[in-house]
């Protein structure tokens, strides 16, 4: 068996082709609330929450007015962007809702609940809120069992915080 990876390692940000800067940049900050923190002419941008240098990076450098890749074939599922509370994923939904985003999806995991879509360049999104490891589910053993439930969209809307 090798040794694990060092467990203070995360996955810093995500670097995602797109079509249209202006259109991605449209939906990563005016829809979903992510800040510009440096932009490249028309070519790239780098976009983040609460002033960190980038948690995604936008580029047209080989795929500017290029098509999503056809199902059936390899590459990104998603990208999971961790909410910090579930008022936060609320929010979020919010937005989607408010800016007719649809959804391809609303699952409780037991140990997370989870928001599917797909970006304007049809890449996978998870947008999730993890719940309080002491609240995972597990068996008799101690092993997680995550599941995939119905989440209660209409519950979980009720928790945003109210608008200004």
């Amino acid at each position: 068996m090798s040794t694990p990876i060092h467990p203070a390692v995360r996955i810093g940000h995500v670097h995602l082709k797109v079509a249209d800067l202006e259109r991605s940049l449209a939906f990563y900050c005016g829809v979903l609330g992510f800040e510009l923190t440096q932009r490249y002419g028309t070519q790239a941008a780098f976009v983040s929450a609460g002033g960190y240098h980038h948690h995604i990076g936008l580029n047209t450098w080989e795929s500017r007015g290029g098509k999503a890749p056809p199902r059936g074939t390899t590459g990104l599922f998603h990208v999971a962007i961790l909410y910090p509370d579930r008022a936060s994923l609320a929010d979020a939904l919010r937005r989607l809702i408010k800016n007719k985003i649809p959804l391809d999806g609303a699952s409780d995991h037991g140990v997370s609940e989870a928001l599917y879509l797909h970006d304007p360049d049809g890449n996978g999104l998870e947008l999730y809120v993890d719940r309080d490891p002491s609240q995972w589910p597990r068996d008799s053993k101690g092993e997680l069992t995550m599941t995939t439930e119905h989440l209660d969209l209409d519950a979980l809307l009720a928790e945003a915080p109210s608008q200004p």
